[in-house]
């Protein structure tokens, strides 16, 4: 069994202080094309690691449980959980594929997925955008004994 952190604790003080950020994502099950994706407001929680979703999205998704995870919960609890998948998660024209922690009654979209889509979080704006949208960035290149070998 795998064990997890997937969410941040804060105090009282913290959380008054704090704001959270939902964007829509569209989630379909890459392996299932007849099945219709489905269109979801996530909290995005730079505390989590993984994707979560309620387990009617993963039945309604025909998602397969590939293992069971011990999982610790904000609360600090432990609890085991099925991850299930694939999953393909879009935002805007960002995608990537992975599983997903079948937990909770809302759908929590982790730092794992957020990297993976190059997304950036800015807590002051409320909002999540590309990187490359952010700030320009040198291209990354292939160096070997200081010579480009090829651009990517």
């Amino acid at each position: 069994m795998f064990s997890f952190k997937i969410a941040a604790t804060f105090s009282a003080l913290d959380i008054e202080h704090m704001g959270s950020i939902r964007i829509e994502i569209k989630l379909s099950n890459p392996l299932k094309e007849n099945l219709a994706p489905n269109t979801v407001v996530a909290l995005v929680d730079t505390g989590s690691l993984n994707l979560c979703i309620p387990k009617y999205l993963a039945i309604r998704l025909g998602l397969k449980e590939l293992e069971k995870r011990d999982v610790i919960v904000a609360d600090g609890r432990t609890v085991i959980c099925s991850y299930s998948g694939p999953l393909l998660v879009e935002y805007g024209v960002q995608r990537c594929y992975t599983g997903a922690l079948v937990l909770g009654d809302e759908v929590i979209l982790g730092t794992i997925p957020l990297e993976d889509m190059d997304l950036l979080v800015h807590p002051a704006a409320q909002s999540v955008f590309p990187s490359d949208a952010a700030i320009e960035l040198p291209s990354i290149k292939s160096v070997e004994g200081g010579k480009v070998l090829k651009e990517p």
